[in-house]
């Protein structure tokens, strides 16, 4: 019966050293807030559900410089537009555009032009 009471006692005298809270104040709400600003502002915080990583290089040209760059990229015509891969540009036509007409219209009454499906 001793025995069974002992170790009641000393169940009892464990559970309450587990459940001890410890000794030390918890920090402040304003202390914790400075502390998540600073990390923030730091780059400390993840965002989104992906990895941290590593902040954007600064730019090192000025706005205007790279608007005048693209500018001239653009009328040497070293930017691709639309989705398609950049290949040379056509070259103009030499021929008009009722030159043009006429010969779909000729090839037409020849026959030579495919229709539907069938002529892909």
């Amino acid at each position: 019966m001793k025995l069974k009471f002992i170790a009641g006692v000393v169940m009892a005298t464990l559970s309450l050293l587990a459940h001890a809270e410890d000794a030390a104040k918890p920090a402040a709400r304003a202390d914790v807030k400075a502390e998540a600003k600073a990390a923030n502002k730091a780059g400390e915080v993840a965002k989104g559900e992906g990895d941290m990583v590593a902040a954007a290089p600064k730019a090192t040209k000025k706005r205007a410089d790279v608007k005048t760059e693209a500018k001239t990229a653009n009328k040497a015509g070293d930017v691709a537009k639309g989705e398609g891969d950049m290949a040379a540009p056509a070259a103009p036509s030499s021929k008009k555009r009722a030159e043009v007409k006429a010969e779909a219209k000729a090839a037409n009454k020849a026959g030579e032009v495919g229709k539907g499906e069938a002529s892909k």
